[in-house]
């Protein structure tokens, strides 16, 4: 095979002729040809000096460790800016404290506003306008030189003020998508939380299911599902109830 391989390479030179499609036509193919023969070649002279594909991977297998990472350590910096209960709630369902925490020193409110409208933006993070700018605010406060009573803090930190309950039914798809619940709850299979399923499963025969998943929405928690902790949701009781409903029916 090798012989014969050696033999169709040792061919003349490529030559292209103007004016004469056929010719050069002749002359590709026979390059490729030569090409095709050769990369032939190779992988038979390396087949005969290297061990089966079989082999290499078998050896690539072995040599996996796997390994667990422990559980992060660093929390977010209490406070009691609302920028606080918003990051805890929506920039812990994509990333750790970790990330927040190793950002470069100094930043000032504008600029870890602008990180914060960069997870908004470029990776489709759950945040409202308000949102950007109260977490911004908190960040300044607690990792940068801001300080809690300056102006800028201060007007940033202004919540929208909520529309009165009404009796309209709420949408609880988009409650789920504002509060950033479909981050880390699918309703057939387990994300960071519990699905859904598992969740209307575990509480089908309690009578005060709902009001336990009121509590635990509102208030956030830990132990339940594992070490997770789940953040306080920044919704009031109707919206929980709502929610809890909705899970309790799945």
């Amino acid at each position: 095979m090798v012989a014969i391989d050696a033999m169709l390479l040792n061919q003349s030179p490529l030559t292209l002729h103007r004016g004469n499609p056929m010719s050069n036509n002749t002359s590709l193919t026979r390059l490729l040809n030569s090409a095709f023969i050769g990369s032939l070649l190779t992988i038979v002279v390396l087949a005969s000096m290297s061990p089966s594909v079989s082999q290499a991977y078998a050896a690539v297998d072995t040599a996996i460790k796997k390994i667990t990472l422990p559980a992060s350590t660093i929390t977010l910096p209490k406070s009691a800016l609302p920028g606080y209960n918003l990051a805890l709630q929506k920039c812990t369902i994509c990333h750790s404290v970790d990330y927040i925490h190793h950002q470069p020193p100094g930043m000032d409110q504008k600029a870890w506003t602008s990180a914060v409208l960069k997870m908004q933006h470029s990776y489709g993070a759950p945040l409202s306008e308000s949102d950007i700018k109260s977490i911004g605010a908190y960040l300044s406060v607690v990792y940068g030189s801001a300080k809690v009573d300056d102006p800028t803090i201060i007007s940033a930190s202004q919540l929208p003020i909520s529309a009165p309950p009404s009796d309209k039914a709420l949408d609880v798809q988009v409650l789920l998508t504002n509060n950033g619940c479909t981050g880390c709850h699918d309703i057939n299979k387990t994300i960071v939380g519990p699905a859904f399923k598992a969740i209307a499963k575990k509480y089908k025969s309690d009578t005060g299911a709902i009001s336990k998943l009121v509590v635990s929405i509102r208030n956030g928690g830990t132990g339940k599902w594992g070490n997770m902790a789940m953040p306080p949701m920044n919704v009031n009781d109707k919206q929980a109830q709502a929610l809890a409903e909705f899970i309790l029916k799945q």
